[in-house]
């Protein structure tokens, strides 16, 4: 379901930038990140005064600051709440919430999976660095097992959280993969996150040039990166490759998905599987989050996107129907309600 976008207003990127300084590293994922939702934004035809940023604590939580839209800079993990708040209290607002794979996934995972399973009608933006950054360089709930870092010099021996499989397994609507430097991709995705009506989450793959340098190295290294990706794009075949001869088919024996060669095999575009985002049945959007390389390509692009009722929305229908059949109409109704006294 998508919302009815106006085109009422103009706007450029530029519009969007506060005068603050972006105070990220030099060569820092955050700040490609920041321009795709200014360009977004500067697309979506909804006014400046109806968008608000918030953020938890990160690296990431530094946003509200350097957009020039209303903004709250919340507490550790708790910015899926406060936009919960937001939202209910005014639906009219496009909220925005930005948050890491710390802030989001550890002391805020219980907000996140319940504001999705709720489906309440906010964007959600997911900065996955695999590390937390801002208080250098712990490992955190998306480091890949075996990862050292400063809390894990010998390597992590737990396996990692997989946003996809936690916000489909949530009940989730819209779930979506991009890489902080594919500017165009990322702007495409928040365009679409925006209009959907409902909890969307956007799954950023960032890079951290200074605690987790190269985290995504093996799916964006300029060689190997259209072998090792597909972006999905609904109604179109799932074919990736430099030469664009491959492509993925389900295993039904198996039930699994399989790479196999366009070409080889009597193998054709025909066989090649159509992406679907919008089927409700979460079995195939699961297989395509949890691809992973070398196995597989990497999915980006929007994987889920699954039309549904909001949160909110059935907050304010319940409100007005309590109205319409209450007794209850002004203050003295409420006062003089019930069992009362007259004391002389």
């Amino acid at each position: 379901m998508s919302k009815e976008i106006s085109q009422e207003v103009v706007y450029t990127p530029k519009d969007f930038k506060s005068d603050q300084e972006v105070r990220w590293c030099p060569g820092c994922g955050d700040h490609a990140i920041l321009n795709s939702v200014q360009r977004a934004m500067s697309q979506l035809g909804i006014k400046k005064e109806k968008y608000v940023a918030i953020s938890g604590i990160g690296c990431s939580s530094r946003f509200p600051y350097y957009m020039a839209t209303y903004g709250f800079h919340g507490i550790h993990g708790r910015a899926v709440s406060i936009s919960t708040g937001v939202k209910v209290a005014n639906p009219n607002l496009s909220v925005w919430t930005i948050t890491g794979d710390g802030d989001s996934l550890a002391i805020g995972g219980n907000h996140l999976i319940h504001a999705v399973r709720r489906n309440v009608d906010i964007n959600i933006l997911l900065f996955n660095n695999r590390i937390y950054g801002l208080t250098k360089g712990q490992y955190s709930p998306t480091s890949v097992k075996g990862q050292i870092t400063k809390t894990s010099p010998y390597g992590t021996v737990e396996p990692p959280f997989n946003p996809g499989e936690l916000v489909i397994g949530a009940k989730g609507n819209f779930f979506a993969r991009t890489l902080d430097g594919n500017i165009k991709l990322s702007t495409e995705i928040f365009i679409e996150a925006a209009r959907h009506e409902g909890a969307s989450v956007v799954e950023i793959l960032q890079n951290c040039v200074i605690y987790n340098n190269g985290a995504y190295a093996d799916i964006t290294d300029r060689e190997h990166k259209e072998d090792r990706q597909i972006i999905l794009r609904n109604g179109e075949p799932m074919i990736f490759g430099k030469e664009r001869d491959k492509g993925l088919i389900l295993d039904r024996e198996h039930m699994k998905l399989k790479v196999v060669k366009i070409g080889e095999n009597g193998i054709t575009e025909k066989d090649i599987l159509v992406h679907n985002s919008t089927e409700n049945n979460p079995g195939l959007h699961m297989m395509l989050v949890n691809m992973q390389w070398p196995n597989y390509p990497v999915a980006l692009g929007i994987i889920r996107n699954v039309a549904a009722p909001t949160y909110d929305m059935a907050v304010h229908a319940q409100i007005a129907k309590v109205k319409e059949s209450s007794s209850i109409k002004k203050m003295d109704d409420l006062l003089t309600s019930g069992n009362t006294w007259e004391v002389k």
